[in-house]
């Protein structure tokens, strides 16, 4: 029953942080403004669990591992709002799913570990299914309509944050191996921060002040983007604990689906059933990869 609740609260969490976020870059927020912001108010709200059930006191094995972490989860994340800012939400959603596919070709060329019956139909289905949320026009075929998907600066910005966050997950799990869950999770919180302000100040320089001016209205999306990205990974790292990550996966794809349906309710996007059934179809596709663990030999 617990594990229904970390994966139901999963599944919501992030598809709300993408609304919010898009949300921001609406009224102009800067995406690393966005997210350096997030980290400071998550930090904070972190802070006195150093007083109770947490301990930092951890060897050098973790911190590695979750400095890695850190970096490549601020990356992800500017690189995933930046793209919200100009593409829709119910296609950015979706795209997801190609993480499976990168893993398997990651996994084919690097290791020799080529795809099974399972990891191959897994593929067909996610490359069918981006065909769907594509859209093309009355005047251009799917194929046409698909190159000028991946050719979308959003959907490129976020095929490369899934590639980081997919490494990402990587030391995520080395970590907890040496710490529980809600200690790697303040470790994160902890550790994202300066990697976040540094960015910031490092890329906007003299647009800091002007930017910083926007957070202040806007304090109320950014409250609530702090609850709803602690939450997401929160409950990632909870889920982690009890289930396979492989299973677990498979079972967040089902995010896909409510980003669609957010995409069409918040910023009125179009093609709402196309983009659910490719939705679907992709979503099917990564779970077959993911939940089949021997899918690549």
């Amino acid at each position: 029953m617990l594990t229904a609740l970390f994966v139901a609260t999963r599944i919501l969490a992030n598809p709300v942080s993408n609304v919010l976020q898009k949300q921001l870059t609406q009224r102009s927020c800067d995406p690393g403004v966005i997210i350096a912001a997030t980290h400071v108010l998550l930090a904070i709200t972190v802070l006195p669990l150093l007083a109770g059930p947490v301990s930092l006191h951890l060897p050098g094995v973790f911190w590695i591992p979750m400095a890695a972490c850190a970096l490549l989860a601020v990356a992800s994340n500017t690189l995933i709002v930046a793209a919200l800012r100009s593409s829709d939400l119910s296609v950015l959603g979706p795209i997801n799913a190609w993480k499976s596919v990168v893993s398997l070709v990651a996994a084919a060329f690097i290791l020799g570990e080529w795809p099974t019956l399972a990891g191959s139909t897994g593929m067909l289905l996610i490359v069918a299914g981006s065909f769907f949320i594509a859209d093309p026009a009355a005047d251009q075929g799917k194929v046409h309509a698909f190159s000028q998907l991946l050719r979308n600066r959003g959907v490129q910005l976020r095929l490369v944050a899934l590639v980081l966050s997919a490494i990402e997950a990587v030391f995520l799990k080395r970590a907890l191996h040496h710490a529980p869950a809600l200690t790697a999770f303040v470790a994160w919180s902890f550790l994202c921060l300066p990697i976040a302000l540094a960015a910031t100040a490092l890329f906007l320089r003299g647009q800091l002040r002007p930017q910083a001016a926007k957070l202040g209205p806007n304090l109320s999306t950014l409250a609530a983007l702090t609850l709803t990205t602690g939450l997401m990974q929160l409950t990632s790292l909870l889920t982690f604990e009890r289930l396979l990550v492989g299973y677990s996966l498979a079972l967040f794809q089902l995010s896909s689906l409510l980003s669609v349906l957010l995409g069409h309710h918040f910023f009125q996007e179009q093609h709402l059933r196309r983009r659910l059934l490719g939705a679907s179809i992709m979503s099917t596709g990564a779970a077959l990869i993911i939940v089949f663990p021997n899918a690549a030999r």
